[in-house]
């Protein structure tokens, strides 16, 4: 028997099952054959034997009383005695029974023996055998009932009947343990999506149970983690803005010639910088405390914001989708389009944007181009992380807080959408956003 090897756990459990078990009951059937079957069928040829030829014996000195001695014999033993010496095939028969009388047989008469066989559609299957005694052959037969054993079609019952119930036991078993981790599992992916998972039911044995429970209060303590963090990132963001908003006011007040206005036009720079910080955080707050995501037509929604780029003078080739509608939080989603036209318009060296949109059966897709100088392929994944900036293909002096991109990602991440980054011909990069219909969920 070929087995694979399945990659699940419950497969290969299984799998490990199915072959000890029927592996052991392959062998508990050897062990009772050569120590039980195989000394039982040969004891039990031994004495058939020793009664065929002590009948034959009998018979060849019956004289005329052989017609009642046969018919003894048929009544008593099931055993037929006849001086014919009808032509009969050598018998082919894998009955183990008959390789056992054989051997009896000949060890008892010295000479080798080989039983005859019969078939009829009146009588069945006969065994028949010519024993020599004193010089005469007698043949002495018996129907294949006689017997009674049928070894092969036992075996094939309790193969068939042990395999069949070890495997369905071992179904049973294994996805009875199988079924929490897989639910875990299951969980997991769902926790590495972005998404909550809901509770895992904390039963089944004491360590399945108790690594669910472990999961769940990890999780709690995760959506807590998270609920804190933004509340504080929010509040400290919020309270920055206070002393930062006083000295802005300061250095409004004070006299133009009362000090250095290279020094103060720095300080207005580096305050107006902070605020701009200040706000990307709090965005960020505001994204992943969530909100109600509502119906709506995605058109209209992105029109609006290329229309107020386009009154900056930027240029924007604008493909809208009209008709496109899909359940979406509103304020996440202009967010991470913002950030995303206002990275093509800081890297794109003044080229024109360009903008998509379309449905498709997974949701909606939203792409942003621009034809700046490109990513490096293997910092695609890099220029997610917050504050990182790539020092080569990105203009320092452009101002960039390297926080644009990772708003966006975290955003679709808080909300199950997926964000990524490709570099086209003609150094085209171009940023997607899918909508998926399916991630939908509860936010922290």
């Amino acid at each position: 028997m070929t087995f694979l090897k399945p990659r699940t756990l419950f497969g290969r459990t299984l799998n490990t099952i199915a072959v000890v078990s029927i592996g052991f009951l392959v062998f508990m059937l050897m062990v009772i054959g050569s120590l039980m079957l195989i000394p039982l069928g040969q004891r039990s040829a031994d004495d058939l034997a020793a009664l065929m030829i002590a009948s034959a014996e009998q018979w060849q000195t019956a004289g005329s009383e052989r017609p009642a001695l046969e018919a003894m014999f048929v009544n008593r033993y099931h055993i037929t005695l006849t001086g014919s010496n009808q032509a009969h095939a050598p018998s082919n028969s894998w009955l183990p029974y008959r390789f056992f009388l054989e051997q009896a047989l000949s060890q008892r008469t010295g000479q080798p023996i080989r039983l005859l066989e019969e078939r009829s559609v009146s009588q069945g299957q006969w065994f028949w055998v010519d024993i020599p005694i004193r010089g005469e052959q007698i043949r002495l037969g018996f129907p294949r009932s006689r017997i009674g054993v049928r070894p092969p079609i036992a075996i094939l019952l309790v193969l068939i009947v042990g395999v069949g119930v070890t495997l369905i036991t071992a179904v049973v078993l294994v996805k009875r343990q199988t079924a929490p981790l897989e639910s875990l599992s299951k969980a997991v992916r769902t926790l590495g999506s972005g998404e909550w998972p809901d509770p895992i039911a904390e039963r089944g044995p004491d360590e399945l149970a108790n690594l669910a429970r472990s999961f769940n209060r990890m999780t709690r303590q995760v959506r807590e983690l998270l609920a804190n963090r933004t509340t504080l990132l929010a509040g400290i963001s919020h309270d920055l803005r206070t002393p930062i908003t006083q000295i802005q006011l300061a250095l409004a007040m004070l006299p133009d010639e009362g000090g250095d206005a290279e020094l103060l036009a720095g300080i207005r720079r580096d305050l107006e910088r902070m605020n701009r910080l200040i706000g990307m955080f709090l965005d960020i707050s505001r994204g992943l405390e969530g909100g109600q995501s509502e119906n709506l037509l995605i058109e209209p929604l992105l029109d609006e914001l290329v229309r107020k780029f386009r009154e900056h003078g930027v240029t924007i080739h604008w493909q809208p989708c009209p008709g496109c509608r899909q359940e979406v939080n509103a304020m996440a989603l202009t967010r991470i389009v913002s950030n995303l036209l206002e990275n093509a318009l800081r890297y794109g060296e003044g080229s024109p944007i360009s903008v998509t949109c379309g449905c498709t059966e997974k949701g909606v897709v939203i792409s942003v181009s621009d034809q700046g100088p490109g990513i490096p392929e293997e910092e695609l994944e890099n220029v997610f992380r917050p504050f990182y900036r790539l020092e080569q293909s990105r203009n320092q002096g452009t101002g960039g807080s390297g926080l644009g991109l990772a708003i966006v990602r975290q955003l679709a991440l808080a909300y199950g959408w997926d964000v990524t980054l490709q570099v086209k011909p003609e150094s085209r990069t171009t940023a997607t956003i899918s909508l998926n219909r399916k991630s939908c969920k509860t936010l922290p």
